[in-house]
């Protein structure tokens, strides 16, 4: 049981629901990598699912996460989440979505990599491979107890259901329905698809809101040592509850130390080698190495970095769980304070002090800038 929390006048009380996570309580800091690619899933003739949550990957409750790959002519079935929303980055290969929202909206969108697409929770939605070609992506969940195989699937319920009720539910004869799979399909077999895409059966009747991003067709924000591709709700309106985030970090440079007040990250590499550290409170601090195909999970409000340890330049996907971008740098922090408040905090002198950040650094190279 959950303890009952009364509500109390005045403050923030958005953190009242926060159940303190024994994981994150103990004496040490728990592993936050798990190698994704090298795990199991679903497989079947080439295409894949596999996942990561709190029940492989104990340490993120916040966000789940999902490798899939298709191949040419197989769709993951309509289905939808009932408890998380979807966002999703195009590692490679073309996929086609159909999304119904709860207005009756129908929209059919096709994605190239780099592009991205978010579906809010219970919107009912395929994917499938478009072309000749397999597809690849990566699926980030606001839920880290959501699981991939436990999605409420079309096939699963139509062959639940009495053959009598889903003929009255549909209002066709039972013969209409002779023929259905008898459970879950999951990877749907067909044909190649269509391009353009077929209408809806019911006919045009679009949303007003695009559930789809071409994350990376934007221009990048520069740094030394690196860019960044970031979109979060003020850029992409329906992503309500996501942020997404690419670094493109050269060999070298690092994503400065820095802290999310207001959201949970998971990391996906997709290509290079990083160190990433860990600061927990409490003199805990740890570190991971991730290599392509593995993921890293920052607690909501933990310090950390990003450093490639690698000879080449590295990307990196990032997942945060709230549609608002928030972070505070320590460089940035730092700069924000008087000299005088520096050197009682950390018992330097003043010309040491003086040598400190006096702007915000977001990525870098490392070289020395100070004049």
């Amino acid at each position: 049981m959950f303890p009952i929390i009364e509500d109390r006048p005045g403050g923030d009380t958005s953190y009242f629901n926060n159940v303190p996570q024994a994981i994150l309580a103990q004496a040490e800091l728990p592993v936050f990598k798990f190698e994704l690619e090298k795990s199991a899933g679903k497989e079947e003739d080439g295409s894949y699912g596999k996942e990561a949550n709190v029940s492989n990957f104990p340490i993120s409750t916040g966000l789940a996460g999902v490798s899939m790959k298709l191949q040419p002519g197989i769709m993951r079935e309509l289905h939808w989440h009932a408890d998380a929303a979807e966002w999703a980055f195009v590692v490679s290969g073309r996929v086609r979505t159909t999304l119904v929202d709860p207005a009756g909206h129908s929209e059919t969108s096709d994605f190239a990599p780099g592009d991205v697409w978010y579906f809010p929770r219970g919107h009912g939605h395929q994917l499938e491979a478009l072309g000749n070609e397999p597809c690849h992506f990566i699926l980030i969940f606001d839920n880290g107890y959501f699981s991939e195989f436990g999605t409420f699937s079309i096939t699963d319920w139509m062959a639940q259901v009495p053959v009598a009720t889903l003929a009255k539910s549909l209002r066709v004869e039972e013969d209409v329905l002779r023929g259905l799979p008898t459970g879950e399909v999951y990877f749907a077999k067909g044909p190649i698809p269509p391009e353009p895409a077929a209408a809806p059966m019911s006919g045009p009747n679009t949303t007003t809101l695009t559930h789809r991003f071409p994350l990376m067709s934007q221009q990048p924000t520069e740094f030394p040592g690196g860019r960044e591709w970031l979109v979060d709700s003020s850029r992409f309106p329906i992503s309500r509850t996501m942020t997404g985030l690419v670094f493109e970090l050269d060999a070298g440079a690092i994503r400065t130390l820095h802290w999310h007040p207001n959201a949970s990250e998971w990391q996906y590499v997709i290509g290079g080698q990083y160190r990433v550290t860990l600061f927990g409170a409490k003199g805990r601090y740890r570190e991971e190495v991730l290599n392509p195909g593995d993921v890293g999970y920052i607690p909501q409000g933990y310090g950390h970095s990003i450093e490639n340890i690698g000879s080449e330049t590295g990307r990196i996907l990032l997942g945060l769980n709230a549609g608002t971008f928030q972070k505070i740098d320590l460089a940035e922090w730092i700069a924000g304070q008087p000299a005088d408040v520096l050197e009682t905090n950390l018992g330097l002198p003043a010309d040491q002090i003086a040598k400190l950040p006096r702007e915000d650094i977001f990525i870098t190279d490392g070289e020395d800038e100070q004049n």
